[in-house]
């Protein structure tokens, strides 16, 4: 009996944290900002994300050459500002999966409102007209999501390596180390250079959906 309380408790749980969203929709529904208004937003969100995370990822590999090229002069100042560079990096990439998880969940609501009201139509050629705007918003959609989320799954990789440098001068903080980490540089500016590229295509792929979502009016 014991375990069939707390496994009832359990499933309210989830059910109340699933639908503190449903409420967010509504009672935003109600002021006049509906689940289009709050997609187009929040994908604006994500670019901005990508924006600010692409700009820390050159300024990290900035720091990296810049520790790399150094003499042992200023060596434990150039270490601390790597370092900050990639806790600032792994903020940024933090944020970028956070906007992408909230562009997914409202996206999920619009078009499940959206399907299920198209049995609400009398006139079946007004039915249809929204059936094919549908389907076109999905297919842009989609195309944004895949391109959002292969540019984030670039980050991982890339701020791994950032992580394994600032662990090992951590421990090894003398010049003849950093010396040898300058091989590296040719190897981690190339994983940073693609991950900006697949940043920057991600964030065009996003003006693009914003611009047809402001041109259509997402419905």
């Amino acid at each position: 009996m014991k375990r069939v309380l707390c496994l009832l408790a359990l499933s309210f749980a989830i059910l109340g944290l699933g639908g503190c969203q449903t409420v967010e929709y509504a009672v935003k529904e109600k002021f006049g900002i509906h689940k289009r208004d709050i997609l187009v937003a929040r994908v604006s969100d994500a670019r901005e994300a990508q924006g600010e995370a692409r700009e820390q990822f050159k300024s990290a590999l900035e720091q990296f050459i810049a520790l790399t090229g150094t003499g042992g002069g200023a060596l434990q100042e150039k270490y601390e500002k790597l370092s900050s560079a990639y806790e600032r990096s792994e903020t940024r990439a933090t944020a970028v999966r956070e906007q992408i998880d909230a562009v997914e969940a409202v996206a999920r609501a619009l078009f499940t409102e959206w399907k299920s009201e198209l049995r609400q139509y009398s006139d079946p050629e007004l039915r249809r007209l929204s059936e094919q705007e549908l389907a076109a918003t999905q297919r842009r959609y989609q195309s944004l999501i895949v391109v959002m989320k292969q540019a984030a799954a670039r980050m991982d990789p890339v701020l791994a390596k950032f992580k394994d440098q600032v662990l090992f001068l951590k421990h090894n903080l003398n010049a003849q180390v950093v010396a040898r980490l300058g091989t590296t540089n040719a190897q981690l500016q190339g994983d940073i250079s693609r991950l900006i590229a697949d940043m920057e295509r991600s964030i065009q792929e996003a003006d693009d959906f914003l611009r047809e979502m402001k041109t259509t009016g997402g419905a």
